[in-house]
């Protein structure tokens, strides 16, 4: 089978636990959510990032691992992107959920061997990643981390089976947010030594 590409977007993150430094805290969440795709399997790995955050990108991606200049930083562009490369299916994920069960990765890429898009929700709003055949559909609206959800998605489908829900999970936005992190949960050490 050929892999699905898995890109980790990097968005602006607007919020720091008290004591912590806004970039090194956006960096530790990055660095986490990258570190979780390595034990995937029949997964190719990229980022995404605007240009002002190039330098970001290379700082947590390992060897050899792609980075995609994108204009936005949008579900959208990257999946434009993982398409120019001739990709056949992609799966783009926010960096800033360094705590994502890798079983939730795999629920956002199985749909696609029946469905055109899958979509998984955050917790309290928003979007945590989006999976779509390539190229991605010309029906698909722009699905906003902050604000998009499956509903708009499905309304814009020729069929809202064409759209896949999949299970939420939260994303670090918030002090709420904290208190969902579980530290039984293997991975998101980086974030982890920022916050013992």
């Amino acid at each position: 089978m050929t892999p699905v590409l898995v890109i980790v977007l990097l968005t602006p993150v607007r919020w720091a636990p008290p004591g912590i430094d806004l970039a090194e805290w956006r960096a530790a969440l990055a660095e986490d959510s990258v570190d979780l795709l390595a034990p995937l399997p029949q997964v190719e790995t990229a980022i995404a990032a605007v240009p002002a955050d190039l330098g970001l990108a290379r700082s947590i991606g390992w060897p050899s691992m792609k980075v995609y200049e994108v204009k936005h930083a949008s579900f959208r562009c990257a999946l434009d992107a993982a398409a120019g490369e001739g990709h056949a299916r992609a799966a783009v994920i926010v960096a800033d959920a360094p705590d994502l069960p890798a079983m939730l990765i795999g629920k956002l890429i199985r749909p696609l061997t029946t469905r055109d898009v899958a979509i998984a929700p955050a917790l309290d709003g928003g979007l945590l990643g989006v999976a779509t055949r390539l190229p991605v559909p010309d029906w698909l609206p722009e699905l906003d981390t902050e604000d998009g959800d499956v509903r708009h998605a499905r309304a814009a489908a020729p069929e809202p089976t064409h759209v896949a829900g999949t299970p939420a999970w939260h994303r670090l936005r918030g002090p709420l947010d904290l208190s969902r992190l579980d530290p039984a949960l293997d991975g998101w050490e980086t974030t982890r030594a920022l916050l013992s």
